[in-house]
């Protein structure tokens, strides 16, 4: 949204949004904070918004707290529009080369994260494979009957040594 001020013959300015008076500093403020501000002389309804910004460059130049090198404004003397215009361009240029050089370091995570989301797809897909395979086993397993272990056959081993098996009268043998 752009906020209209409206310059009087004596030279006040005055914020139609606000319905109040404003000081340089003020539309300053503004600007520095993002606001578009249009300017519009009272009496003959020109836009002088170039002549306020200008003005406002022009007071700070004067109070030493001007952002702008030396070398830029020897630049918007010589040239006036143009060099603003070149300006301009320099910039956007610069921004644009900025934002494609961000774009191009995004463009690995970009394809890394696709490379990981088609992981995350194809385990998906094994997991689901697998747990079919399982339920498959399962009923198949229990429906089969087992085969008991075979068992070896016991063999006894004769008695050695001092024993000697025992008569078979029923009663215990007697050492």
């Amino acid at each position: 949204m752009i906020r209209v001020i409206k310059r009087y013959e004596s030279r006040k300015l005055y914020d139609t949004e606000e319905s109040r008076y404003v000081s340089l500093e003020d539309i300053a403020k503004w600007v520095r904070d993002g606001q578009e501000v249009k300017v519009i002389d009272n009496a003959s309804a020109s836009d002088v918004s170039a002549q306020v910004l200008t003005q406002i460059i022009l007071d700070e130049g004067k109070r030493g707290t001007s952002f702008l090198p030396t070398e830029l404004l020897h630049e918007l003397v010589r040239a006036g529009e143009k060099a603003v215009a070149t300006g301009v361009e320099r910039v956007q240029g610069k921004v644009d080369r900025l934002v494609q050089a961000s774009i191009d370091r995004l463009g690995p995570v970009r394809q890394a994260r696709e490379e990981m989301s088609h992981l995350r797809d194809r385990l998906s897909d094994l997991e689901k494979t697998l747990s079919a395979l399982e339920t498959e086993e399962a009923p198949a397993a229990a429906k089969k009957p087992r085969k008991p272990a075979a068992r070896k056959p016991v063999t006894r081993k004769p008695a050695t040594g001092a024993r000697k098996a025992a008569p078979r009268s029923g009663k215990k043998a007697t050492k």
